[in-house]
């Protein structure tokens, strides 16, 4: 008679884990040895990369500094304590547009928002993905807020031991609401037709 193995062993190990060759994501089936590694290589920077940001929250959360250091998770990790930071801070504005900060403080005394992001791979990040955070921001919390233009914005990346600082402007921050208002009208009044 049939019956289905119940290995616990095997159940736990594979518990909110992804398969590399999984049946679900099938254009495995046609790399060659080359393509199958250089894939395999990028499925394990992509864990290793959720594990330093599980990390680095958790001691930030800890308030245990690093090393004085320019190396990318020490530089994030001690910046993010020294301003005070909240870590993995979901910012929503519509089921359509919302995320997750790595790193996010409003400072009212100081009337300023900061948003750190990191970075553990080596394709060069895009600032925009900050942009759009400090829109979702200014949406959100736009009644707890002084108005855009009367506070200041400080946007980091850190990646490959570099620190890639901006500060938009208050029309860039608005021309991102914007859109993400505006497609959020389109989305809703498409999908309720």
């Amino acid at each position: 008679m049939f019956q289905w193995d119940d290995d616990y062993r095997i159940k736990k190990l594979c518990k909110d884990a992804h398969a590399f060759l999984s049946p679900s994501k099938c254009s495995w089936l046609n790399y060659d040895e080359g393509k199958m590694l250089e894939v395999f290589n990028n499925f394990e920077a992509s864990k290793r990369g959720t594990e330093l940001h599980a990390w680095a929250a958790n001691t930030i959360r800890l308030g245990i500094k690093q090393q004085n250091s320019k190396k990318t998770i020490c530089a994030y990790v001690n910046d993010a304590i020294r301003y005070g930071m909240e870590t993995e801070r979901l910012l929503y504005f519509s089921p359509y547009c919302f995320g997750t900060a790595d790193a996010i403080v409003w400072n009212e005394k100081q009337k300023i928002l900061r948003i750190h992001d990191l970075k553990t791979g080596m394709t060069p990040a895009h600032m925009e993905q900050l942009v759009i955070y400090a829109a979702l921001f200014c949406l959100q919390y736009k009644d707890q807020i002084p108005p855009l233009g009367t506070f200041g914005i400080e946007l980091r990346i850190y990646q490959m031991d570099n620190i890639i600082i901006h500060q938009p402007t208050p029309e860039e921050i608005s021309m991102v609401m914007a859109k993400i208002v505006g497609a959020t009208k389109l989305l809703d009044s498409y999908r309720n037709r």
